[in-house]
């Protein structure tokens, strides 16, 4: 677990570090407290990712419109 802040995190290095989170509290051999540090870590890491998603699905909804705002025939991907 890295002590980075998460505004500069990537959404690469973020989904990394939330793997690393998961496992280590799959495992269930981290005491009590370190658990608790690790599972709000896991939380803001998760919503971190959630919002890079956003920004990054609104940026393609940008490029697909056209200049008068309209779509340019693409369509949306499945599940997101």
């Amino acid at each position: 677990m890295t002590d980075t802040p998460l505004a500069e995190m990537s959404f690469e290095d973020a989904m990394r570090e939330l793997e690393i989170v998961v496992s280590k509290l799959e495992r269930g051999d981290v005491a009590l407290e370190d658990s608790i540090t690790l599972y709000q870590r896991g939380a803001d890491l998760k919503k971190h990712c959630e919002e890079k998603l956003k920004a990054a699905e609104e940026k393609v909804a940008q490029i697909t419109l056209g200049e008068d705002g309209t779509p340019n025939g693409l369509k949306p991907v499945e599940g997101l």
